[in-house]
């Protein structure tokens, strides 16, 4: 028997009632379900089916479909739908073998059954509470997964959640929010004690903020649009892909990033239009086109070692670990090092090191192909390749940056003679200060978060994270573990 014959396969085959028609009903090894109801129809457990239960003699099956008007083997393309499927096989006898098959076959798909969703009220549109109740909760239901709600309060509580929480509870941690959430909870857990082991954990994301740049990137891969539905069907489905996380270091002060790092133009654009928070997405277009007419340029260096491949790029130069930046004293020292995820070990000083020099318009990292639902920042991410592409312009003529921005949406930007775009394994950003303002200097963005403010920037006053220095980003191969469409 060969392996379509032994997919084909019959685990269950009867007669059964559907809308009062009496149908053979066949469940296949491959996990199909097949029956005539108006011509030639088909579930696959794995891709569709939810859940199911009993009523009296009848077995309703929760599945979620294309189109509404159900679904046969040939299928055809539509917006998703939830759906009902009831069945009322010939016996006790043959309802209980039916419910037996189903149970064997959903739990060998080892999907997960109990969950922590994180939900943040306060993000993008202030949607999430309401994606949360209307489209996430219904499914999870379905699916029979049992989950703890916790909306956050403040910045940073999803972080203090991860950093507590016991985990041996759940099977994964879902955020329903933007980029930021999941950012959060990756730094809670990577600062655990026990952070081997936490890190492990399962995250999911439901696009429900404003970037969504990571659902985007799970969903795009696959063809799938970026909806909240088409999210949690990932999660239960329950396939996972590991995600490379980088280490931002400064001192003793680290930051773990799993989305994106910028200096110059990017981050000027995506932090300094707060200000006009009030037009909505169209703020991000409109001071961008304010930053490319007053185009500035900042002086600085970066540091990097390139890739396979990609060794023709800058200069040869070598590692220098030293900080202009004070450290913690040796005391605090001590206890930073005691607890969490300390970044990759990595022997930088042997490793090839390669440099180029500023001004720059705009200095780019990506982990992932999309930075928000509308940015494909770097087209060639790979999830878990254990390198961060860099996205770096130095000098661009106002009309064709303008233009080159226009293909954010597409990737096409990557290909402009004024870009260079290649993969690195560690990077080092030296910022200076804006060219021709000797007293001004820039914002470096990691994640949506401010990771540094410069002397003259948007909102300088306020303390952040790192210092505008010199800052260290390293590399480790599928750290996070991440639900996953397929």
């Amino acid at each position: 028997m060969d392996q379509t014959e032994t997919s084909r396969h019959p685990l269950f085959s009867d007669t059964v009632t559907v809308n009062g028609t009496v149908t053979p009903l066949t469940l296949t090894a491959d996990g199909v379900l097949r029956w005539s109801e108006g011509g030639q129809r088909c579930l696959t457990i794995e891709k569709e089916v939810l859940g199911f239960a009993t009523d009296g003699p009848k077995i309703k099956i929760r599945a979620v479909v294309q189109g509404g008007g159900g679904i046969c083997c040939i299928g055809s393309r539509g917006a998703l739908v939830r759906k009902n499927f009831v069945f009322q096989p010939s016996s006790e006898d043959s309802q209980r073998l039916l419910c037996q098959k189903l149970r064997e076959f959903v739990d060998s798909l080892g999907r997960p059954k109990r969950l922590f969703v994180l939900v943040n009220p306060f993000g993008g549109k202030k949607s999430a509470s309401n994606i949360f109740i209307d489209q996430v909760k219904p499914l999870l239901e379905d699916a029979d997964v049992q989950f703890t709600l916790q909306e956050t309060q403040y910045q940073l509580h999803a972080k203090e959640v991860a950093k507590t929480m016991d985990l041996s509870k759940y099977d994964g941690v879902i955020c329903v929010s933007g980029d930021g959430i999941l950012v959060e909870v990756v730094n809670g857990l990577l600062e655990r004690e026990d952070w081997e082991a936490a890190i492990k954990i399962p995250l999911g994301v439901v696009p429900a903020g404003t970037g969504n740049g990571m659902a985007k990137s799970l969903l795009d891969n696959v063809h799938e649009p970026c909806s909240a539905i088409n999210a949690v069907l990932a999660i239960i489905r329950g396939n996972k892909c590991s995600l490379d996380v980088a280490t931002i270091l400064q001192g003793e002060t680290k930051f773990f990033s799993v989305l994106m790092l910028a200096w110059g133009l990017i981050a000027d654009v995506d932090i300094e239009s707060e200000k006009y928070r009030w037009m909505g997405s169209a703020r991000l277009d409109f001071y961008a086109l304010q930053r490319i007419i007053c185009l500035r340029k900042y002086n600085g260096r970066i540091l990097f070692v390139p890739a396979p491949g990609f060794e023709t790029f800058g200069e040869p130069t070598s590692y220098n670990s030293k900080s202009t930046t004070s450290g913690p004293s040796e005391e605090e020292s001590v206890r930073l090092r005691r607890h969490g995820y300390q970044g990759p070990d990595l022997d930088l000083e042997n490793m090839n090191w390669r440099t180029i020099d500023g001004p720059f318009i705009s200095v780019w990292l990506h982990n992932v192909p999309w930075g928000s639902e509308t940015t494909m920042a770097a087209p060639n991410a790979k999830f878990s390749d254990g390198y961060i592409d860099l996205v770096i312009m130095r000098d661009c003529p106002r009309f064709p940056l303008l233009s080159l921005m226009t293909e954010l949406d597409n990737g096409n930007h990557v290909n402009s003679p004024y870009v260079m775009y290649f993969k690195v394994k560690s990077f080092i950003l030296e910022p200076g200060t804006r060219k021709g303002e000797p007293t001004k200097e820039g914002i470096i963005d990691s994640d949506g978060e401010v990771l540094a403010r410069g002397k003259g920037t948007y909102k300088c006053e306020q303390k952040t994270l790192m210092a505008y220095d010199k800052l260290q980003l390293t590399v480790d191969q599928g750290l996070v573990t991440l639900f996953t469409p397929v």
